[in-house]
């Protein structure tokens, strides 16, 4: 069996021109972001603590825990919010569809009961604020003509809304219900952040054109802006209070923070890569119709091959190389030079090849396909080593050996890993079910017993493999 030993969470997902949603629990210590369709929530003195929700059936865009840290809000592109439980089981509270596009922002009120969401809709349906326990409209919300980028919620009575977007506007509301007040047009570019202080005096707004403006938190009057002596050079895209509601901190974009690099042009898409172990200067690229032959950065050769590639690997000595095709077919080549040489052709699997991968010890080799099949080849006899590797139910992704040559894994799009001892009749198999949500895209062992797994869920896993 497999246990897992450790979870490296993911950071948060990144987009062009949108800031990062980041959600604070005081009562924990944690905090809460989102990646593709999860949630990750983690202890700030445990980061490794990590616990993750993939209940979506789409990208989420932003988690906010409730005012008594019991619950947790999570929106996504859809236009729907899950309300769920922190702890336990995460059991679904509610879930409503509150916008017709992607809600960009969300807010709970102070006591817990309200939640206001924002982003993009139909006509002028871009804010909506609701019971938490019913759905229930609590306000209506003019005012706005383009997508709404940030709602807020005043954490002290009267209770008061603000929200600003695409359109340059920044709207107040009051109520329950919620009512429009007045608009504020002080911005020339997109309002992408609007936050109260905590002690619900002010609250600002800072936007594209580089400002960050102050205004009153019961009356939605501007009574400053943030000086531009030492200022941001780009757009401002989040912005948080202190505690004390004396001092805000403001993230800007700062331009490339990027090493450098040196690029290769294989000439087309390159679908994998693979490095010959004993010599990793030597690689191989696959492309869609040929393989291309690396020495360091130096493109050795160009071979165009006459069927479609789907992926490729190279022996760890370097002189000999695998590729598969769309067609299901295994073909092996000699290297010599720049030269490839085909010495055969196997013809086992019934679905294009996925993943190939030689043994540590160069004696046999394992190839995979998206029929849900791997099987595992002596390199000397060409013959099948170990078969009826048949247990994945979608397409096998990748695949892994131990140091020792002894285990295979395979990681598959039915989000489980399975380890065969190659000696073994494959049904003594381990298998870990849900490793990661979405799909197992990366295998490695760092050891005989310790095996590391990645997924679309973009967190990786430690798992310890226990004796049978």
């Amino acid at each position: 069996m497999a246990q897992l030993s450790e979870t490296y969470a993911c950071v948060p997902a990144t987009e062009r021109g949108r800031g990062i949603l980041i959600a604070g629990d005081a009562w924990s210590d944690s905090i809460a972001y989102c990646n593709g369709r999860s949630v990750i929530i983690r202890r700030l003195d445990a980061p490794l603590e990590a616990t993750i929700y993939g209940e979506h059936a789409y990208q989420v865009t932003v988690a906010r825990f409730s005012p008594n840290g019991e619950w947790v809000a999570s929106a996504d592109v859809s236009g729907t919010v899950r309300i769920w439980g922190r702890h336990g089981d995460r059991a679904l509270k509610n879930e409503f569809r509150v916008l017709s596009g992607r809600v960009d922002d969300l807010q709970w009120s102070p006591d817990g009961l309200r939640i206001v969401a924002c982003g993009d809709g139909k006509g002028k349906s871009f804010v909506r604020a609701f019971m938490w326990d019913s759905g229930t409209n609590v306000g209506e919300f003019d005012g706005h003509s383009r997508r709404v980028l940030s709602c807020a919620f005043k954490p002290t009575r009267p209770f008061r809304i603000v929200t600003c977007g695409e359109d340059f506007l920044v709207n107040f509301y009051e109520g329950p219900p919620f009512k429009f007040k007045l608009s504020q047009r002080e911005h020339s570019n997109f309002v992408n952040c609007a936050r109260f202080s905590p002690d619900g005096s002010k609250f600002i707004t800072v936007s594209s054109d580089k400002k960050g403006i102050l205004y009153d938190g019961k009356t939605g009057e501007k009574i400053g802006e943030l000086t531009t002596q030492d200022g941001h050079k780009g757009s401002i895209y989040a912005v948080s209070w202190s505690p004390d509601s004396k001092q805000v901190w403001r993230v800007p974009v700062n331009g490339d923070q990027c090493g450098d690099s040196q690029p290769v042009d294989v000439g087309s898409q390159p679908m994998g890569l693979t490095v010959a172990a004993q010599t990793p200067e030597l690689a191989i690229v696959s492309t869609d119709s040929g393989v291309v032959l690396l020495q360091g950065p130096k493109v050795v050769s160009q071979i165009k091959l006459g069927y479609a590639v789907t992926t490729s690997a190279i022996s760890p000595d370097g002189n000999e190389v695998i590729v598969g095709g769309q067609d299901g077919k295994l073909h092996i080549y000699s290297v010599n030079g720049d030269t490839l040489t085909e010495e055969a052709v196997l013809e086992k699997h019934r679905g294009t090849i996925t993943a190939i991968c030689y043994s540590p010890d160069a004696s046999m080799f394992a190839s995979a396909d998206a029929n849900r099949e791997a099987v595992v080849w002596d390199r000397i006899s060409r013959e099948v080593k170990l078969k009826n590797m048949l247990y994945h139910t979608a397409r096998i992704n990748c695949l892994a050996w131990s140091p020792d040559s002894h285990l295979i894994a395979t990681g598959s799009l039915d989000t489980s890993v399975i380890v065969y001892e190659v000696d073994k009749p494959a049904s003594g198999r381990i298998t870990i079910k849900g490793a990661h949500l979405g799909g197992v895209y990366g295998l490695a062992f760092i050891d005989e017993n310790s095996l590391v797994s990645a997924g679309e869920d973009a967190c990786v896993r430690l798992w310890k493999l226990l004796p049978q």
